[in-house]
């Protein structure tokens, strides 16, 4: 995979099925080495608007929203049309963001199956009806909200697009979607596979990069847009309820994650600790289900510890197109002078592996582990995003589910135990929107995820996903 995915033009925004060059121009820099990549528009409130005003237009004065045939027929092509580009997208977001190439073509192989499913509920979800009493019946129908405003993170632009694309597009909303400016190159790429798409009307799908939050705020005051689904940080998602709670918008917020990775005496190690390591450094921890937390039994603490401890040293650091590359850089230098910035001032941790910088260009950042028994301290309270985990000791069920319920978190967790009554027991205790035994990310199309707490409001994937995006009108009729 040598060949350059990007087009030496500067990446522009695609709204109402054409391409818009409107914006100051800014370079794309790819994070493992400093290079400038190319060049992008970058976007805010103007082209938000011209976005919504496309979908608005769309939604109102075509077909979409009542043909359900085309809708399924739109998203299975759309699943097509990734499938056929995965290694060309693949290439684009390790460039760009950093992560290794085997990781991005994973993210990947997800999009497509998500996009068929949805497809099938665009034709098979539908509403109730009954005869309530003689001579009387009711009807529950499933309608589109309207335009859909999707705000994208950069860590996994092309999967999390089309999480929230595919559900709005299957309950019959046009969308205005807010890409992000650190992979402004790969927006540019999806939006061209998208684009040659025959089957997908124009002002369906519109998309716009933006360096700024100027666009997302745009998405989110408008009136226009009835619904909002954001992934993200807690921080932004609480100003974005704030300020939809403003008009009383529907939002969808999948937020920020502290999760724990509980591990209990009769764990099989040579299974927990790969994972543990993937849990840590995937993404290079820029993962909102980042294992960031390892909770430990006392009984083999201190041999998991050791385990861990030299699986993680051992990971190989490098750009995200070397082969061989476990985990790539951070998305910029500013993330590693913060991470370098939390770890100098944890006085109340156990240094277990210090991680820190590489030396040379690029925004490298070996994992750490850090020795941590308060609850308070702010290691295990704050979501790090990066390759940094906490390692804490537990005694017994009891103390192992206080400590995971300990932060404002509840995104997801991890049980390891051979014990199939403790799983159930511990799992139904823990505060999340999902729990694993012996396992870690496993997220399916057909069952919701979303987060408790400060995690989240709302589910994607499965009905629910669909409903985020759905009125319901109750019609009661009369046949005497």
């Amino acid at each position: 995979m040598t060949e350059n995915p990007f087009s030496a033009a500067t990446a522009q925004h695609y709204i109402n099925g054409k391409w818009s060059d409107s914006g100051s121009i800014k370079e794309s820099v790819n994070p493992a080495t400093d290079e400038v990549l190319g060049t992008y528009f970058d976007g805010g409130q103007a082209e938000a608007q011209a976005a919504i005003t496309a979908a608005l237009e769309t939604f109102r004065t075509s077909t979409w929203r009542e043909d359900r045939q085309l809708r399924a027929k739109v998203l299975w092509d759309l699943g097509d049309a990734v499938e056929a580009n995965l290694e060309k997208l693949a290439l684009s977001i390790s460039l760009e963001n950093g992560k290794p190439v085997n990781d991005a073509r994973f993210e990947l192989s997800i999009a497509a199956p998500k996009l068929r499913y949805f497809a099938g509920l665009a034709l098979t979800d539908v509403g109730t009806a009954a005869s309530v009493y003689k001579g009387a019946t009711s009807m529950l129908l499933k309608e589109p909200l309207g335009v859909a405003g999707i705000i994208v993170p950069w860590n996994s632009p092309a999967i999390l697009a089309i999480r929230s694309l595919a559900p709005a597009l299957a309950a019959g909303c046009t969308v205005a979607m807010k890409m992000p400016g650190q992979t402004a190159l790969t927006n540019a790429l999806l939006a061209q596979v998208f684009s040659e798409v025959e089957s997908l009307p124009a002002g369906v799908i519109n998309m716009f990069t933006g360096a700024n939050s100027a666009g997302a705020r745009e998405l989110v005051s408008s009136p226009d847009v009835p619904v909002i689904s954001y992934t993200g940080s807690t921080a932004v998602g609480a100003q974005i309820a704030s300020a939809a709670g403003e008009q009383l918008k529907k939002t969808s917020l999948e937020l920020g994650g502290k999760t724990p990775m509980i591990v209990f005496n009769d764990a099989d190690l040579d299974q927990v600790v790969p994972t543990l390591t993937a849990g840590v450094t995937i993404f290079a921890g820029q993962f909102c289900m980042a294992g960031s937390r390892i909770l430990a039994e006392r009984g083999i603490a201190e041999e998991l510890k050791r385990r861990l401890a030299e699986s993680l040293e051992n990971v190989v650091i490098g750009p995200g197109t070397t082969p061989g590359t476990q985990m790539g850089p951070l998305i910029d230098h500013a993330s590693v002078a913060r991470l370098d910035g939390i770890i100098e001032e944890a006085n109340d941790a156990e240094i277990i592996v210090r991680g820190g910088a590489t030396e040379g260009p690029g925004s490298f950042y070996k994992p750490a582990l850090l020795g941590v028994q308060d609850l308070n301290s702010p290691l295990i309270q704050t979501e790090l995003f990066g390759p940094v985990a906490t390692f804490e000791v537990f005694d017994g069920e009891d103390e192992a589910v206080e400590r995971a319920n300990a932060t404002d978190f509840g995104l997801s967790a991890s049980v390891w135990t051979r014990d199939g009554g403790r799983s159930l027991r511990v799992s139904e205790r823990i505060e999340a929107g999902t729990v694993w035994t012996n396992a870690w990310a496993q997220i399916l199309d057909q069952f919701e995820e979303g987060g408790y707490k400060k995690s989240g409001v709302g589910r994607l994937n499965g009905h629910g996903g669909l409903a985020e995006f759905q009125e319901v009108k109750h019609i009661y009729r009369s046949t005497n």
